[in-house]
C-alpha cells in the first residue's frame, strides 16, 4: 500500500509542476497547478510526520495502536477538502481545513488508545 500510495503521490507532485511549468510556458497563471502541487505537499508532509510520531508513540509504550494506513484516507479527504477551500477562498483561508483536520486526527488517535478514560 505504501509503495502504490508513493506513485500516486510521485505523479500527483509531476503533474502540478509540469502543469506549472506549461501554464507559465503558455503566457497563462499556474495557480491551479501550484496550488495542487502546494496541498499535495502539505499532505505528504503530514502523512509522513504522523507516522513517525506514530511509530515512535507505539514503539515507546506511550500509544498501544497507531492505524497509519487510515490516515492515508483522512490525508486523501482533508487533501481534497483543502484544495476545494483553498480554490474558493484562497491559501491562507484554507490552512484552518488543514490544521483542523489534523487536530480531529489527534483527537480520534488519543480517543481510540483510550487516553479520555471512555
Amino acid at each position: 500500500m505504501i509503495r502504490w500510495a508513493l506513485i500516486i503521490v510521485g505523479v500527483l507532485v509531476a503533474a502540478g509542476v509540469v502543469g506549472a511549468t506549461i501554464a507559465r510556458v503558455l503566457g497563462r497563471s499556474g495557480a491551479p497547478a501550484s496550488l495542487l502541487l502546494s496541498v499535495v505537499s502539505y499532505w505528504l508532509a503530514a502523512w509522513v510526520l504522523w507516522s513517525f510520531a506514530g511509530g515512535l508513540a507505539v514503539h515507546y509504550g506511550a500509544l498501544a495502536a497507531y492505524p497509519g494506513g487510515f490516515f492515508a484516507l483522512v490525508a486523501l479527504a482533508g487533501g481534497l477538502w483543502h484544495y476545494r477551500t483553498a480554490r474558493r477562498l484562497g491559501r491562507e483561508r484554507a490552512l484552518p481545513v488543514f490544521v483542523g483536520v489534523q487536530l480531529v486526527w489527534l483527537v480520534f488517535v488519543l480517543f481510540r488508545n483510550g487516553v479520555f478514560g471512555f
